[in-house]
């Protein structure tokens, strides 16, 4: 079987597997991934370009460790990007569109309702996905998920503020509500004010030792 270095790293990387400052020494990955010195040294090469991993000089490669102030910087600049994503959305979004949005909407609605605070984590994934899908907008879609694979550590940061679950799905409703009504500058300021508290929170849960944004 083909082993697609730079998939399995980056996968690695995105879901925590590697942590942050681990190193990523050439021979041991060719050994765990069973592909080629070349491939390996090709996917380290891609993998800093898209900022996951960073080399230190005469100490080879480490998973690049992201800061909360570049995290919030990142958030900002996913804001932008998915503010514009939200609006094409809008444009182009069918009625079975409004309602799959809905759908997802109301299965983080439930997870909530149970308490099931990290659980709600899982359609709001899927509720930017969908957004992503309906905008096809694939330039700004590649954009958005590599900025989004730099905030892996901060995952659960702020959903685990008090009130914070709550206003988040209130603001997912505003950018499903404007994209069903085919408000494209609605759903774009919704996505904006989304983003933008996302990034408020994160900045005061900065203290506060943990994994991801969202």
């Amino acid at each position: 079987m083909v082993v697609d270095a730079y998939e399995s790293l980056r996968a690695a990387i995105v879901s925590g597997t590697l942590l942050p400052n681990e190193r990523l020494v050439e021979a041991e990955l060719v050994n765990s991934l069973g592909a080629r010195r070349t491939a390996v040294r090709a996917a380290l090469a891609r993998l800093a370009h898209e900022g996951l991993v960073e080399h230190e000089r005469n100490r080879g490669a480490k998973v690049r460790l992201i800061g909360e102030r570049e995290a919030v910087e990142i958030l900002e600049t996913r804001a932008v990007l998915e503010g514009l994503i939200a609006r094409k959305a809008a444009a182009k979004a069918t009625p079975a569109d409004a309602e799959e949005l809905l759908g997802i909407l109301a299965e983080m609605r439930a997870r909530l309702a149970a308490g099931d605070l990290l659980g709600s984590s899982q359609p709001n994934i899927r509720l930017h996905a969908t957004i992503q899908r309906i905008a096809d907008h694939g330039t700004a879609a590649r954009v958005v998920s590599t900025l989004n694979s730099q905030l892996v550590r901060f995952q659960y940061r702020t959903i685990l503020q008090p009130g914070r679950p709550e206003d988040s799905y209130a603001e997912h409703e505003a950018i499903v509500s404007a994209i069903a009504a085919g408000d494209e500058d609605g759903a774009e300021a919704a996505m904006l004010a989304h983003l933008s508290q996302v990034a408020e929170a994160l900045k005061s849960a900065a203290a506060v030792p943990a994994g991801g944004v969202r």
